[in-house]
């Protein structure tokens, strides 16, 4: 079976931008992952991801993990709350002037609890000032990223909130998940 997704493609063309959300209350922090590893991505993406059907990545090797996280201009940015990892985002600055937020989102119980749009502000200012950290990269020009129809019912809300602006959309078949994975195998029985 397949299933109808709707992917909408949004940016940020200039640092003024964004509108960043409110700070949390409690003990939120925000910290960069600063050495690369891949159990450790993989864990966030799984448990991040696990019940939105986020696929794509689950059949990665190590290898090819290591590699993503390696690549100059790609940084992991992890939100905590008293210590424990509530969600992330994912940036890559692949071409000169853009980044691009790969992965953003927060794990189920952390959800509605307004760590997501400071999150999101968090790491979509560390994407315009990502030149700065990386010696000899062009400044950032353009953030972007994207959202379908099978991503969480708050996120287009979230991007458009901190300033986001729609420039594409596509639909596409795609085959249906037979459930969403969840964190680990049998997450869901």
């Amino acid at each position: 079976m397949s299933v109808t997704v709707t992917t909408w493609y949004l940016e940020q063309t200039s640092r003024d931008d964004l509108r960043p959300a409110a700070e949390p209350g409690g003990d939120v922090e925000v910290v960069r992952a600063e050495v690369p590893s891949p159990e450790f991505s993989r864990f966030l993406y799984c448990s991040v991801g696990g019940d939105l059907c986020w696929v794509d990545r689950l059949g990665l090797t190590y290898g090819q993990w290591r590699e993503i996280l390696e690549r100059p201009g790609a940084e992991t940015w992890v939100a905590y709350e008293k210590g424990t990892p509530a969600g992330y985002i994912e940036l890559d600055a692949r071409d000169e002037g853009v980044v691009e937020i790969m992965y953003f989102g927060l794990v189920p119980a952390f959800r509605g609890r307004r760590i997501g749009g400071h999150l999101l502000s968090y790491g979509t200012a560390r994407a315009w000032d990502l030149a700065d950290r990386w010696p000899g990269r062009a400044a950032t020009e353009r953030v972007l990223l994207n959202t379908c129809s099978l991503d969480g019912e708050h996120a287009m809300a979230n991007y458009q909130r901190r300033g986001f602006r729609l420039y594409d959309t596509k639909v596409a078949r795609k085959a249906e998940a037979a459930a969403a994975p969840g964190p680990w195998p049998g997450a869901h029985e």
